[in-house]
């Protein structure tokens, strides 16, 4: 949902980190894994050579090789790492950036939170949920932003100021993932990665949005298999939404 008051190995890691935290800073859309699974070179060319998670190398990987987007752009969520990865409908890379994401740490959606006053939803509350979902571009009251769930009120959408103790900014720039919580759900992205990478992928169509869960095993909420070995049976994506 988009927030209130929109006006209202280790070495490699930390060199990472403050570069990124330097991109951020420059306006420049960049990221900042915290838990990493440094690229070999099967992934070099998918993933330009930045560091990514397993769980998120994993989900990518899947998706490529099942067409599980079905052509249409889609962007990978982190959520432990708190890091955006946007892909085109052939899975070449467009881009990755930090996030913020819900306050809470959890993996599904209060029901019927989108029909509620902000004032009314609890910190406990405040989640970003897991799942597929698929997203398009729209509007809330003051700017456009990619509807993921329109029914639970959830988007992505440039970072907004809010008040000065949130730091909303400074939570960006800053080298760990630790101090990425503080929406209430939405995803906040910085303004260049949403204006260059998000926008113009998913202008004139739909797109599918993948966020990894925290809380849970991530095969158990997509049917990503063991590397080297077949589909785990049963397993599936938790069904999308579209938003309208």
């Amino acid at each position: 949902m988009t927030d209130p008051r929109p006006r209202r190995s280790r070495w490699r890691i930390a060199a990472l980190r403050m570069r990124w935290r330097g991109w951020v800073a420059l306006g420049i859309a960049a990221a900042a894994p915290v838990t990493a699974h440094p690229t070999g070179p099967d992934d070099t060319a998918r993933f330009k050579g930045e560091t990514i998670s397993t769980d998120a190398r994993d989900t990518v990987n899947w998706v490529d090789a099942s067409h599980d987007n079905q052509g249409l752009p889609f962007i990978v969520i982190d959520k432990v790492n708190a890091i955006v990865w946007a892909f085109d409908g052939a899975g070449g890379l467009h881009g990755t950036a930090p996030a913020l994401l819900g306050m809470a740490r959890g993996d599904a959606s209060v029901p019927g939170i989108g029909q509620r006053k902000l004032a009314t939803i609890t910190p406990a509350e405040r989640t970003t949920p897991a799942g597929r979902f698929k997203a398009s571009l729209g509007r809330d009251f003051e700017q456009d932003i990619l509807w993921i769930d329109y029914e639970a009120a959830l988007s992505m959408h440039r970072v907004i100021v809010g008040r000065r103790v949130d730091n909303r900014a400074g939570r960006l720039a800053s080298p760990t993932a630790s101090d990425n919580r503080i929406s209430y759900g939405c995803v906040n992205v910085p303004a260049k990665f949403y204006d260059d990478v998000v926008r113009p992928l998913f202008t004139g169509t739909v797109g599918i949005v993948y966020i990894l869960p925290e809380t849970k095993p991530l095969r158990s909420v997509f049917a990503v298999p063991i590397p080297g070995s077949a589909p785990i049976p049963g397993a599936a994506p938790i069904p999308a939404r579209v938003p309208g």
